[in-house]
């Protein structure tokens, strides 16, 4: 389904979004669900208390009380497909809002944004944000596996062999170590170390990519399976298991990578990023 341009520039979230609308304490009933693939921890007061804290002279100017409600409302939006707002919001609190903030940037541009200079553009803007993050919350899982997503996906669209030559994958790399440190039941950062270690073998050779990376296919397998077992209902985790599967070895992995598809294009989407995913799972299978 074509997504339609709003009057920011924006293209819309083209599903209904009914569904994923959390209003009052349904957000906080629904959260262990629709984060256990990021582990990120709910926004309540004690939490935004310590963010202020860690963050120092990084902080926004707000008490505990109002930037917990600013980051719950950022996250809403999010999960309601609204990620303009949840970008707007998220990035108006600096680096404490920089993880909803870079998580709606780069899902938005990843399914709904055409343009391939512009997604790349849209890639940079979310990993200097993510990079600030690191900078201001260093001990937060999800400030370097946000710089690990963003960056990521910026030398997927640069080209894995360009991505390498400019060093991005030691930090992609770097940066989802750091994530697995802190938080060592982070789905996502296990899928995206499992794509790493895939995509360079596919790139360069088991044996370069070896000696030069340490990518290693057997890691590829620990990781995607351990992401798999974390969050077995995701669409994304077996979408990236089905393109692991192909980075692999194309020829002997068809039927089972076809398999994953079809998988993850039968997951209940718990959200709207997991709906694009879903839709975007279906569309490999026709």
């Amino acid at each position: 389904m074509a997504a339609k341009k709003s009057a920011s520039g924006w293209a819309d979230f083209p599903h209904d979004a009914k569904a994923y609308a959390h209003e009052g304490d349904s957000l906080k009933k629904a959260w262990p669900k629709l984060h256990a693939g990021d582990c990120e921890p709910f926004p309540d007061s004690k939490r935004a208390a310590a963010l202020l804290k860690a963050a120092g002279k990084a902080a926004p100017k707000l008490d505990a009380d109002a930037l917990a409600s600013a980051l719950q409302d950022a996250w809403r939006a999010f999960h309601a497909g609204d990620f303009k707002a949840a970008f707007d919001a998220g990035s108006a609190l600096g680096p404490i809002g920089a993880s909803v903030a870079v998580k709606a940037l780069g899902i938005h541009a990843t399914y709904l944004v055409d343009d391939g200079a512009e997604q790349l553009k849209r890639y940079e803007q979310a990993a200097q944000l993510a990079e600030a993050a690191v900078k201001a919350l260093p001990g937060e899982a999800n400030s370097h596996y946000r710089h690990a997503f963003a960056l990521g996906r910026y030398s997927q669209g640069l080209s894995i062999a360009k991505a390498l030559k400019m060093g991005i994958a030691g930090k992609v790399r770097a940066s989802l170590e750091a994530t697995l440190e802190r938080e060592p039941k982070h789905a996502e950062a296990h899928t995206a170390l499992a794509l790493y270690h895939a995509e360079i073998i596919n790139k360069i050779g088991a044996m370069i990519g070896s000696l030069t990376y340490g990518a290693k296919a057997s890691e590829a397998e620990k990781h995607i399976k351990e992401a798999l077992k974390l969050t077995p209902a995701s669409p994304i985790a077996n979408i990236e298991h089905g393109n692991l599967l192909l980075l692999l070895d194309e020829s002997k992995h068809e039927d089972a990578a076809a398999s994953a598809y079809e998988k993850a294009a039968k997951c209940k989407p718990l959200d709207a990023m997991e709906a694009l995913d879903a839709a975007y799972a279906q569309e490999q299978l026709e």
